[in-house]
């Protein structure tokens, strides 16, 4: 058996493993590989969209938990539960990840002159279906609401463009 010379992806893969486009048009078999990307590379980017996808999500998950905290904290009427607040985070976030795209769509079709309240809009349905579904956030007073959702919203944009960067730079300190 001749030995094999390694795969140019770089992965440690060996080409027996991973067809090129010439080989697999030699041999009239249908491409294996996308462009030059062989299936090593393509398992490697979706391993690196899986990382990133999970990053986003704990950066998603790490905002709500900071923006509902400072909220709590700041905010007479508003209170966590430390047995709800997980769920409550959870809640939270799913919903704003799901209506934030929803609103954007709305308002850009039917009112664009609403598209820049869209965080607070999303911000303000969240913590409704956070407070309604769980019993780990209460908001009393139509003040609080008002001021909570400000607050949440406006802590958790800045936590979620500042995370990542504690995060990255966590990360290099470490290497």
């Amino acid at each position: 058996m001749a030995a094999t010379a390694a795969c140019r992806c770089g992965r440690g893969g060996r080409r027996s493993n991973h067809s090129t486009i010439e080989q697999t048009k030699a041999a009239g078999r249908p491409d294996s590989t996308i462009g030059n990307i062989t299936p090593c590379r393509l398992v490697g980017a979706r391993l690196l969209d899986v990382v990133r996808f999970l990053l986003r999500t704990v950066v998603f998950l790490g905002s709500s938990a900071i923006g509902l905290v400072v909220a709590a904290w700041l905010i007479p009427g508003v209170s966590v539960s430390v047995s709800g607040f997980i769920a409550a985070v959870v809640i939270f976030t799913v919903a704003q990840a799901i209506l934030s795209p929803f609103f954007l769509k709305m308002a850009s079709r039917y009112a664009t002159a609403f598209l820049g309240g869209i965080g607070l809009a999303s911000t303000l349905a969240a913590l409704i279906l956070a407070s309604v579904l769980t019993h780990g956030l209460s908001i009393r007073g139509v003040g609080s609401w008002v001021a909570a959702t400000v607050v949440v919203w406006l802590v958790t944009a800045l936590a979620t463009l500042l995370l990542p960067l504690l995060i990255l730079r966590d990360k290099k300190n470490a290497s």
